[in-house]
């Protein structure tokens, strides 16, 4: 396309990258720009955006409550899954981008614009994730990366040029590295953790106290789910939204979900995150020992072999390809015994299972009982062992025979 875009819809957080994108967009276009910024979960974050947008001269911006359909429709299903990236990485980011993603869009179609842009980086996995849902979800929507096209391909650049058009930014010299906050979870990335032998700044660190600072005493938490999805803390239902909110104060501030980790972005570099995830670890926890009464054995081991490409799937952006729609309705087949109630421990950053119960319970103390039983005969396994040894005596005998 040689056309200059007449009107776009910036995905805006007020950050650094993003103020400085509003003013770029409208200098080298000379389009007019309207910002979109996705209520996630930010916080007190999301104060000042509207004034910063108006400020960089948007010409509208948009700045909803997306926090129950992100939890209810994005997260929720993960957790489903027990989605987790690389051993380690609960995916608070990656299952953000498409929902803001498919907002943007929507919002591009209301107001007639001709194009979208966002703040992600040529070097990141954001940029794959924004894109494949906008043209999963509108194939023709022109697409503008500003971090693909100009020369101010450093932070230290943005901050410069932020400073010289008088755009207020939360990121300084002294203090680099990038934040992202949402409902499920906060991400650090950028200045000092560019070198992943030091260790994070403890006063980095929101939503989570550090394990040495946590109480002495322990708390017990008691979730209720009902087919995979938790519904109820201590006995109180609550919305999904909510409900996160409630188990991130209350694994906050037992120093419960931090996870520093080097991950391997999908463009192929490796790149040193530190998060904050303290629902979404106990909410993890806590539904794995649930499945572990209610799933059958060959089901929950064909579900755990899937669990990698699934979050390979949210990690890379194909949220709304038709392969993880597959799996994930597989996968929601499988959650529906997955109701109950599960108890755990919180102490010192640790996450405890303190009991589990399920009206849907594979378990039976009858069968599984060291003590003297009438269902099982001890005897039956002999035969069981003896059939499953067959192909390995075969191969000890011609091995001792060569």
């Amino acid at each position: 396309m040689t056309d200059n875009p007449k009107k776009i819809v910036l995905a805006y957080s007020g950050g650094l990258d993003t103020s400085v994108i509003l003013r770029w967009l409208i200098d080298t276009y000379d389009a007019e720009v309207v910002a979109f910024c996705a209520d996630l979960g930010q916080g007190e974050e999301l104060a000042p955006v509207e004034g910063k947008a108006k400020a960089g001269g948007a010409s509208k911006i948009y700045i909803e409550d997306l926090r129950e359909e992100f939890a209810r429709d994005f997260v929720f299903p993960m957790l489903r899954a027990n989605a987790v990236y690389e051993g380690s990485y609960l995916l608070g980011t990656s299952i953000a981008r498409p929902l803001i993603a498919k907002r943007q869009v929507e919002i591009a179609a209301a107001e007639g614009a001709d194009a979208v842009a966002h703040g992600a980086t040529g070097k990141g996995n954001d940029q794959v994730r924004f894109e494949l849902t906008y043209y999963a979800l509108r194939p023709d929507i022109r697409v503008v990366a500003p971090w693909r096209l100009w020369d101010l391909n450093s932070r230290s650049k943005l901050i410069a040029y932020a400073e010289s058009r008088g755009i207020p930014i939360p990121v300084t010299v002294e203090k680099p590295y990038s934040s992202d906050r949402n409902l499920l979870h906060i991400s650090y990335e950028g200045g000092i953790l560019e070198d992943p032998w030091r260790e994070p700044y403890e006063d980095m660190f929101v939503l989570t106290v550090s394990p040495e600072r946590a109480p002495d005493k322990p708390e017990y938490v008691e979730i209720e789910f009902e087919a995979g999805d938790a519904v109820a803390v201590n006995g109180q239902r609550l919305s999904p939204a909510a409900l996160i909110q409630r188990l991130n104060e209350v694994g906050g501030r037992h120093g419960v979900g931090r996870v520093d980790l080097v991950e391997n972005r999908y463009v192929g570099m490796k790149s040193r995150g530190v998060y904050e995830t303290p629902g979404g670890t106990i909410l993890h926890t806590a539904h794995r020992a649930l499945e572990s009464l209610t799933l059958d054995r060959e089901v929950l081991h064909l579900r755990d072999s899937l669990i990698p490409r699934y979050a390979e799937m949210v990690y890379y952006g194909y949220w709304f390809s038709p392969e993880r729609r597959m799996l994930q309705t597989a996968i929601d087949e499988a959650q529906r015994p997955v109701s109950g109630s599960v108890r755990v421990k919180l102490y010192k950053g640790n996450i405890i299972v303190a009991g589990r119960r399920s009206p849907h319970s594979l378990y039976r103390t009858d069968i599984a009982t060291f003590e003297e039983d009438t269902v099982y005969q001890q005897s039956d396994a002999e035969g069981f062992i003896r059939l499953n040894a067959l192909r390995l005596k075969i191969r000890a005998q011609v091995e001792a025979k060569g």
